[in-house]
C-alpha cells in the first residue's frame, strides 16, 4: 500500500459534528452498505468526484466519465442528489476539451453540477468562464450551507495557493452561514516532507480556514492514492481518489456527504467501480 494512504488511514479520527464512515460498496450486498436516512431528512446531500483527465494518453478516458455519469445518475435516483461537484483535472494537459467534456458528459448529470480547475486543465478564469459560465474562483449559496471554490493551479500546471484575499472576502460573506465548505483541488498543505513535490504549503491559508469556525470541511482531488480524511488542527481535509486517469487507488469512485436538518455531517467514499485488491504482492 502506498505510504501516504497508510498516514491517511492511521489519521482517521473522530471529529464533532462529522461522522466519518468507511468506504461503500455501491453494488455489494444489502447488509454490507451504509444506508442513508430519506432524501426528506437532509438539509443537502451531494457528491463529489475529481480526476477525470479526459484524454489522458492510453486511457479510456470516455468510459470513465460514461460510467460517472450512470454511477451519479443511479446515486440519484436510490437515494437523491442535490448538487455534483468535479473538483479539478476535468481533462489531461488540454483545455480545448473542456467544452466537449461539458457537452457530452456533465450535462447529463442528473442535478446542478459545479467545477473547479486542476493542475491538468490548464485553465484561468477566463478560460473557466468561458466554458462554464462562471470564473475559476466564486461562491455557491445552498441557504444555511456555503461553497466555496478557488483555483490552486496556474495555466502552465503549476501549483499555486488560492487566492488569499478572495478566499478572505468570500469566508467573511459568508460567515452568517451554520456550515461553509471549501473546495480546492490541491491541499495548501504538506503533511509529510515528501509531499513538497506534489501539494503546496500556504501556512495563510491553513490559518484564515481555521479562523472561521463555521468552515466544517475542505475537499481535496488531486492525489488519486488518497481517499480518506487528514488534519490541519480540527479542520478535516477529505480527498475523493479518482474517477479517471491511469493510476491511483485500485478503484474509481466518489464522496458522498450529507448534512441532516439539524446540521448533522455525515461523508463516505463510494467503491462505484468495483474492484478493490487488498494486500497486492508479486513474490
Amino acid at each position: 500500500m502506498n505510504q501516504r494512504r497508510k498516514f491517511i488511514r492511521s489519521g482517521l479520527t473522530g471529529l464533532a459534528g462529522i461522522s466519518l464512515l468507511p468506504t461503500v460498496d455501491t453494488f455489494a450486498a444489502v447488509n454490507h452498505v451504509y444506508k442513508p436516512a430519506g432524501a426528506g431528512d437532509f438539509k443537502l446531500r451531494f457528491a463529489i468526484a475529481s480526476d477525470g483527465h479526459y484524454a489522458q494518453p492510453e486511457t479510456d478516458s470516455d468510459r470513465f466519465y460514461a460510467d460517472l455519469v450512470s454511477w451519479l445518475k443511479k446515486e440519484h435516483k436510490e437515494n437523491h442528489l442535490d448538487l455534483i461537484i468535479i473538483n479539478g483535472d476535468l481533462v489531461h494537459n488540454r483545455p480545448d476539451l473542456l467544452p466537449k467534456v461539458k457537452e457530452t458528459y456533465l450535462d447529463k448529470l442528473p442535478v446542478p453540477y459545479y467545477t473547479i480547475p486542476g493542475n491538468h486543465d490548464f485553465a484561468d478564469a477566463a478560460i473557466w468562464k468561458s466554458v462554464f459560465g462562471y470564473e475559476d474562483k466564486y461562491l455557491v449559496d445552498k441557504g444555511d450551507i456555503g461553497f466555496v471554490f478557488a483555483n490552486t493551479a496556474d495555466t502552465k500546471g503549476g501549483y499555486v495557493c488560492p487566492d488569499y484575499n478572495f478566499l478572505k472576502a468570500s469566508v467573511e460573506q459568508l460567515k452568517s452561514k451554520n456550515i461553509v465548505f471549501v473546495i480546492l483541488h490541491i491541499p495548501p498543505h504538506q503533511w509529510m516532507p515528501e509531499e513538497k513535490t506534489i501539494f503546496v504549503d500556504c501556512p495563510e491559508i491553513v490559518e484564515l480556514l481555521h479562523s472561521y469556525p463555521n468552515i466544517k470541511a475542505v475537499f481535496h482531488g488531486h492525489d488519486h492514492t488518497l481517499d480518506g480524511i487528514r488534519y490541519t488542527g480540527k479542520l478535516p481535509h477529505l480527498f475523493d481518489s479518482h474517477f479517471g486517469g491511469n493510476w491511483g487507488t485500485d478503484y474509481k469512485g466518489y464522496r458522498i456527504v450529507e448534512v441532516t436538518k439539524d446540521d448533522q455531517i455525515a461523508t463516505y467514499q463510494v467503491n462505484a467501480s468495483q474492484n478493490p485488491k487488498i494486500n497486492t504482492n508479486k513474490l
